[in-house]
């Protein structure tokens, strides 16, 4: 399926290198006046050939809405529908890779489901899909922050460059922060990093984290519809998204109980919601959310394609090399950070909605 929500539903289409990606909004509220200039300000963060340290691929990346949204700007409550234009796709630059299956991507995997593969860039298996749901997104968002939901995200990984202190003091004090910011110094190291790759022909992986303030509580449902089991189906459906965890996740193996456990302090006005002194929680408890901040990460891997020559096998199931060409991120955790970002609103504004 190529839908993400029930109450809140998107659905994608396109191929990397057909002529246009695109998406359809369904159960969007009615009414709301479009910010048409944050919508581009959201996908011009997720632009390719937008800095060196990113694919050469030069996208404009302005969606033409079609439905759904009047002349005024208004949300009708009908189905959005937009497309978002391929200017700039160069498929002569794979016709070497159809005869072989390049090492983890979505190739031989295509091929045994479908029968064929569309090996211009990947089709859909390409991160030029996430274009979409950051349109989307950036939508979902702005009917957030009318409801006082806030909803940032950082690079907070590269390599061995590891920015997660920003993420623990979030747990250990929450409310020290009302968006997620990186330091400086620690996101030119990583930039580094990123450029240390690309230069040895070579590409790193690395981790997004995700704050989300302004949750009330009572959001998400036991079971299959858990928050964190939602959070981490719409960010496992990310292309090249590896891991998920939220709170202190996988660090809660090797904690003990007396000091991971989120103690209740009295409410700040009468009958008020119940705080907590930290947030190893991540703001959800027994899969709803408990008026805490929601704090994941995701983990990403290298890019597939290297600008090396690999070992592989070719269709016919013989041993060949990789003939790498094209353009690709080096690191594409970077464009990632406004995916998990889209991805969270779409995802808390679903279950908002069916409330």
């Amino acid at each position: 399926m190529n839908s993400f929500g029930n109450h809140l539903r998107l659905t994608t289409f396109g191929e990397s290198h057909g002529p246009a990606m695109g998406g359809v909004i369904d159960g969007f509220p009615a009414g709301m006046r479009v910010d048409f200039d944050n919508v581009l300000r959201e996908l011009a963060s997720r632009r390719p050939g937008s800095s060196p340290l990113v694919t050469g691929r030069n996208e404009p990346d302005t969606p033409e809405f079609l439905s759904g949204i009047s002349p005024e700007g208004i949300t009708l409550g009908t189905p959005i529908g937009f497309i978002v234009r391929n200017r700039d796709a160069r498929s002569a630059d794979y016709r070497s890779s159809e005869s072989y299956y390049r090492p983890n991507h979505a190739d031989y995997t295509y091929m045994v489901k479908y029968g064929l593969r569309d090996a211009r860039g990947g089709g859909r298996s390409s991160a030029r899909e996430t274009v979409s749901r950051v349109v989307a997104g950036a939508l979902a968002l702005q009917w957030l922050a009318e409801r006082g939901v806030c909803v940032s995200a950082a690079l907070t990984r590269v390599g061995d460059v590891d920015a997660g202190s920003v993420v623990d003091e979030i747990l250990r004090a929450p409310g020290s922060c009302a968006t997620l910011e990186v330091p400086l110094a620690l996101r030119k190291a990583m930039e580094e990093r990123v450029a240390e790759a690309r230069a040895a022909g070579d590409s790193v992986g690395g981790r997004v984290s995700c704050l989300v303030t302004g949750v009330p509580p009572g959001i998400g449902a036991p079971m299959g519809d858990k928050l964190q089991a939602r959070l981490a189906q719409a960010m496992l459906s990310i292309n090249a998204a590896k891991g998920f965890e939220y709170g202190i996740g996988f660090n809660a193996a090797g904690a003990y109980g007396s000091e991971s456990a989120d103690l209740f302090l009295p409410p700040e006005q009468k009958d008020g919601p119940l705080r907590t002194s930290t947030d190893f929680s991540g703001g959800i408890q027994g899969g709803i959310s408990n008026g805490m901040p929601v704090v994941f990460s995701v983990a990403f891997k290298p890019t597939p394609t290297i600008m090396r020559p690999q070992p592989t096998v070719d269709t016919e199931g013989r041993r060949c090399v990789t003939q790498p060409r094209g353009r690709h991120d080096p690191c594409v955790a970077l464009r990632a950070v406004p995916v998990v970002k889209a991805m969270a609103a779409l995802t808390i504004a679903d279950l908002m909605l069916g409330d």
